[in-house]
């Protein structure tokens, strides 16, 4: 007889902070990061310019589309056993990452709507109503692991995570990019399986649809904002600013994917060329708002991540190694170069500049 309170064996390698509750995995240059920024620099920010765009996404905030919409319902009361071995390993990791990337959302946009609430009211409230969109979200995803006989202690998270300070006009450029790319991974897996219902291993993926307009409506909210500080789209340091960024996200994205293949080959996805179509998309998008769009035509752009991600993977291989640090950190270095190298071809590879296809911003 099976018995179903029992942790499946795969699961005894994952770490614990106290049982069933999984320890936060350890922080690389991968990982989801926390945020911090100058709210005092925020809170002056005038946005007169654009000011009927933003109160206008502000106003979708309020209708507040999917009030109703992360509900469980009985397809979730079952049993997950059968997703089992390296597929739960890697679902789980999903799981965590993504819950652990809405819930920084969630404290940087609450502490934004906190700080802000009596010296810019507008942005304020757009940054609450986020932060609303960004707790469900995490919510969401931390009572799914418990399908799987773990969740994340959110609390801990909180104050163990280290946090990253970004000046505003960076927040502005990685959380749109980040809400923009997370729009287009999500509708892309929602309609590939749509398409292929057999490979829907899990009903989370049901609701990515009506999930992932929350995340194209929070970039437009950004976007909005950046159009009302023109000197963050216009000048050769936005310009600059902007491929780094573009790329940042694209690297970090494809790096991340190729070593979790497995995963989306469970859904029936070649990860390389879902993230192929996932950057050509959200490189679309921000070129409505960005001033350049990376060349991602050029026929040495994918070879070069190719590459990367070819070192990337031997790095972590070396990291799994029953070695010394030292000598593993020696073994690793060479790879460390060469995917440090090809960021650097990819960095200057010349961008597509967007002034001329649609005017400066003004």
């Amino acid at each position: 007889m099976v018995d179903s309170l029992r942790k499946p064996q795969e699961n005894t390698q994952l770490d614990e902070l106290r049982p069933g509750v999984k320890a936060p995995s350890k922080d690389t240059l991968l990982t989801p990061r926390f945020y911090t920024t100058d709210f005092d620099e925020m809170a002056k920010m005038d946005m007169s310019v654009n000011e009927d765009e933003v109160r206008a996404i502000i106003e979708e905030f309020r209708a507040d589309y999917n009030r109703h919409h992360f509900v469980r319902t009985d397809v979730f009361d079952q049993s997950w056993e059968h997703i089992d071995g390296k597929t739960r390993e890697l679902f789980i990791e999903f799981l965590e990452r993504s819950c652990t990337a809405e819930f920084s959302g969630f404290l940087l946009y609450k502490e934004l709507g906190r700080r802000l609430k009596d010296k810019n009211p507008l942005l304020a409230e757009g940054f609450n109503l986020m932060s609303r969109d960004e707790a469900r979200h995490a919510g969401f995803l931390n009572k799914a692991m418990s399908d799987f006989n773990l969740q994340l202690d959110l609390g801990f998270l909180t104050k163990s995570k280290s946090y990253t300070f970004f000046k505003p006009k960076f927040i502005f450029y990685a959380t749109y990019l980040s809400e923009k790319i997370g729009y287009w991974r999500y509708i892309t897996i929602f309609r590939h399986l749509d398409s292929h219902p057999e490979n829907r291993i899990y009903p989370i993926f049901q609701f990515f649809e009506n999930w992932c307009q929350d995340e194209n409506r929070h970039g437009d909210f950004f976007s909005a904002i950046m159009k009302a500080q023109p000197q963050f789209l216009n000048d050769w340091k936005a310009k600059l600013w902007c491929r780094f960024f573009l790329l940042s996200v694209f690297a970090t994205m494809f790096l991340n994917d190729i070593q979790r293949s497995g995963f989306y080959a469970s859904l029936g996805l070649d990860a390389r060329e879902y993230d192929i179509h996932v950057i050509k998309k959200t490189n679309e998008s921000a070129a409505k708002v960005f001033p350049i769009m990376l060349n991602v035509e050029h026929p040495d752009f994918f070879k070069h991540l190719d590459t990367a991600s070819d070192a990337s993977l031997e790095v972590s291989k070396i990291g799994k190694a029953e070695q010394p640090k030292p000598l593993k950190l020696l073994r690793q270095l060479p790879h460390i170069a060469t995917i440090g190298v090809k960021m650097i071809q990819l960095y200057f590879m010349k961008p597509i500049d967007m002034a001329p296809a649609r005017g400066v911003v003004r």
